[in-house]
Protein backbone atom coordinates (compact mmCIF):
# COMPACT_ATOMS: atom_id res chain seq x y z
CA UNK A 1 0.00 0.00 0.00
CA UNK A 2 1.28 3.18 -0.76
CA UNK A 3 0.55 6.68 0.95
CA UNK A 4 0.93 9.94 -0.58
CA UNK A 5 1.41 13.08 1.97
CA UNK A 6 1.92 16.76 0.35
CA UNK A 7 2.99 19.85 2.11
CA UNK A 8 4.76 23.20 0.99
CA UNK A 9 1.63 25.09 -0.09
CA UNK A 10 0.43 28.52 1.17
CA UNK A 11 -0.19 31.92 0.22
CA UNK A 12 2.11 34.04 -2.02
CA UNK A 13 1.68 37.18 -4.07
CA UNK A 14 1.85 36.58 -7.68
CA UNK A 15 5.27 36.42 -9.38
CA UNK A 16 5.97 34.52 -6.40
CA UNK A 17 7.47 30.68 -6.14
CA UNK A 18 6.49 27.71 -3.83
CA UNK A 19 7.79 24.20 -3.60
CA UNK A 20 5.38 21.60 -2.69
CA UNK A 21 6.67 17.94 -1.75
CA UNK A 22 4.64 14.62 -1.82
CA UNK A 23 6.59 12.26 0.70
CA UNK A 24 5.90 8.58 -0.43
CA UNK A 25 5.31 5.69 1.83
CA UNK A 26 5.37 2.20 0.77
CA UNK A 27 7.23 0.61 -1.94
CA UNK A 28 6.92 1.99 -5.55
CA UNK A 29 8.58 0.38 -8.29
CA UNK A 30 9.58 0.84 -11.72
CA UNK A 31 8.11 1.39 -14.08
CA UNK A 32 5.37 3.98 -12.17
CA UNK A 33 4.13 7.01 -12.89
CA UNK A 34 3.46 9.91 -10.43
CA UNK A 35 1.78 13.12 -10.79
CA UNK A 36 0.56 16.10 -9.71
CA UNK A 37 -2.99 17.62 -10.06
CA UNK A 38 -4.77 20.26 -9.22
CA UNK A 39 -8.79 21.97 -8.50
CA UNK A 40 -9.39 25.43 -7.87
CA UNK A 41 -12.71 26.51 -6.80
CA UNK A 42 -15.59 25.30 -9.24
CA UNK A 43 -13.37 23.36 -11.24
CA UNK A 44 -12.79 20.16 -12.47
CA UNK A 45 -9.38 18.30 -11.48
CA UNK A 46 -6.80 19.08 -13.72
CA UNK A 47 -3.06 17.09 -14.36
CA UNK A 48 -0.45 19.64 -13.77
CA UNK A 49 2.94 17.73 -14.19
CA UNK A 50 4.25 13.78 -14.07
CA UNK A 51 7.05 12.34 -14.17
CA UNK A 52 7.16 8.44 -14.86
CA UNK A 53 10.33 6.22 -13.34
CA UNK A 54 12.56 6.65 -16.51
CA UNK A 55 12.71 10.26 -15.59
CA UNK A 56 10.32 11.31 -18.54
CA UNK A 57 8.22 14.60 -17.34
CA UNK A 58 5.27 16.14 -18.89
CA UNK A 59 3.36 19.36 -18.30
CA UNK A 60 -0.09 21.05 -18.73
CA UNK A 61 0.64 23.93 -20.93
CA UNK A 62 -0.97 26.50 -18.70
CA UNK A 63 2.23 25.46 -16.53
CA UNK A 64 5.17 24.59 -18.92
CA UNK A 65 7.69 26.81 -18.31
CA UNK A 66 7.02 27.76 -14.86
CA UNK A 67 6.39 24.44 -13.22
CA UNK A 68 9.28 21.46 -12.67
CA UNK A 69 8.53 17.98 -11.50
CA UNK A 70 11.27 15.99 -10.10
CA UNK A 71 11.78 13.03 -8.04
CA UNK A 72 14.18 12.24 -5.01
CA UNK A 73 13.72 8.05 -5.20
CA UNK A 74 16.42 7.68 -2.75
CA UNK A 75 13.56 9.70 -0.56
CA UNK A 76 10.78 8.44 -2.02
CA UNK A 77 9.80 12.35 -2.27
CA UNK A 78 7.87 13.87 -5.36
CA UNK A 79 8.60 17.78 -5.63
CA UNK A 80 6.93 20.69 -7.87
CA UNK A 81 8.86 23.74 -8.37
CA UNK A 82 6.67 26.47 -9.37
CA UNK A 83 8.05 30.06 -9.90
CA UNK A 84 6.59 32.82 -11.59
CA UNK A 85 2.90 31.93 -9.63
CA UNK A 86 -0.36 33.54 -11.20
CA UNK A 87 -3.91 33.88 -9.26
CA UNK A 88 -5.01 31.49 -12.05
CA UNK A 89 -2.91 28.84 -10.30
CA UNK A 90 -4.97 28.57 -7.15
CA UNK A 91 -5.92 25.67 -6.30
CA UNK A 92 -5.62 22.36 -3.96
CA UNK A 93 -2.77 20.24 -5.22
CA UNK A 94 -3.26 16.23 -5.41
CA UNK A 95 -0.04 13.95 -5.33
CA UNK A 96 -0.99 10.63 -7.36
CA UNK A 97 1.18 8.08 -7.77
CA UNK A 98 0.29 4.38 -10.31
CA UNK A 99 2.47 1.54 -10.60
CA UNK A 100 1.60 1.38 -14.33
CA UNK A 101 2.47 4.17 -17.17
CA UNK A 102 -0.41 2.68 -19.17
CA UNK A 103 -2.88 5.71 -18.39
CA UNK A 104 -0.08 8.23 -16.75
CA UNK A 105 -1.11 10.79 -16.13
CA UNK A 106 -4.52 10.65 -16.40
CA UNK A 107 -6.81 10.89 -13.59
CA UNK A 108 -8.40 7.31 -14.34
CA UNK A 109 -4.64 5.90 -14.28
CA UNK A 110 -3.79 6.85 -10.66
CA UNK A 111 -4.27 4.06 -7.60
CA UNK A 112 -2.80 6.42 -4.76
CA UNK A 113 -3.85 10.09 -3.73
CA UNK A 114 -2.77 12.00 -0.84
CA UNK A 115 -5.43 14.53 0.36
CA UNK A 116 -3.75 17.70 -1.01
CA UNK A 117 -2.23 20.92 -0.03
CA UNK A 118 -3.89 24.47 -0.88
CA UNK A 119 -1.96 26.88 -2.49
CA UNK A 120 -3.40 30.51 -2.53
CA UNK A 121 -1.90 33.38 -5.08
CA UNK A 122 -2.81 36.78 -4.82
CA UNK A 123 -2.76 39.50 -7.06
Amino acid sequence: QVQLVESGGGSVQAGGSLRLSCAASGYIYSPYCMAWFRQAPGKEREGVAAIEGDGSASYADSVKGRVTISLDNAKKILYLQMNTLKPEDTAMYYCAAARSVRYCPQQSGMEYWGKGTLVTISS
